[in-house]
């Protein structure tokens, strides 16, 4: 298997580098580049065609793998905070597509730091349910089901207390309020064993720059599920998006299929079948 680029696209930075998916590691050091101040569409894919010419030689012409700060559903934004807003509402992998030129696979930043944990990090060989937090300016999160990637799970956005979770309990919250860890793991411990309730997660993978401190605060939290430290830290965007780049290729996304009925409706039949019901 040749070497597949991933991208990371952040609010400062750009970085991206092609990864060796056997390994699950970078193939040669990753390109960081400033992220544009007027950070549009049009700009961002602009640094990304550079990344893309700069590792040539290494990727040749296969997919990439593009991280966004955002939710992407069947490849749309459907709404963005930390770059330009002309992202909202974009088709942005088709967009990346045409414009780059060849197959793009883009996803949540979270969910690609998941996935790369999931393969070739924390959570490999865990059955059941991971749930991947990243602890930062906010709270991302990633829910992985049994190898599974379930995306766009948004769980800093939890309301707990009748606040955003991730506003009292992100790591930019303690750096911001001057709190020591000891003074930081009781809002820990409320985000957690909220989110440990709702779903009972066979394994939490805790994430983000913070993570490497996670002697100083995990062994203060008080919770049934097993928790750990991320192993793949700030590579696992680029690892991830690169390897879901790639199993796209190998299993294409199937059509989507519209359910008209659960009961036996119109077209039910079809639908049983995967396929589209079609009036004549």
């Amino acid at each position: 298997m040749s070497n597949v680029l991933g991208i990371d696209i952040g609010g400062s930075g750009i970085k991206g580098a092609p990864v060796d998916l056997e390994a699950g590691d970078f193939a040669a050091d990753r390109l960081r580049i400033e992220t544009p101040s007027k950070s549009t569409p049009k700009n961002v894919v602009k640094v990304c065609a550079e990344i893309i010419e700069n590792f040539a030689d290494q990727v040749g012409d296969g997919p990439v793998g593009i991280t966004l700060p955002a939710p992407v559903v069947h490849g749309k934004v459907p709404f963005i905070a930390n770059l330009d807003q002309e992202w909202k509402g974009l088709e942005a992998e088709k967009y990346f597509q045409d414009k780059l030129g060849r197959p793009v696979t883009i996803v949540n930043d979270a969910d690609a730091a998941g996935v790369a944990e999931t393969h070739f990090g924390a959570a490999k060989g865990v059955n059941g349910l991971v749930i991947l937090t990243t602890l930062g300016t906010g709270i991302g999160s990633a829910l992985i089901l049994n190898g599974l990637l379930v995306p766009n799970s948004e769980l800093g956005h939890l309301e707990i207390d009748g606040k955003d979770a991730e506003k009292e309990a992100a790591s930019s919250v303690k750096d911001r309020l001057g709190l020591s860890y000891k003074e930081w793991a009781p809002r820990l411990q409320r985000y957690y064993s909220h989110v440990e309730m709702l779903f009972s997660p066979d394994l939490f993978v805790v994430g983000g720059g913070v993570s490497r401190d996670h002697a100083k605060f995990m062994p203060l939290l008080s919770l049934k599920t097993p928790m750990v430290p991320a192993q793949l830290r700030n590579k696992a965007g680029i690892i991830g998006a690169a390897w879901l780049a790639q199993d796209r290729v190998v299993h294409p996304d199937p059509d989507p299929v519209i359910l008209e009925s659960f009961a036996g409706g119109p077209g039910a039949e079809d639908t049983v079948k995967g396929k589209h019901s079609k009036k004549k």
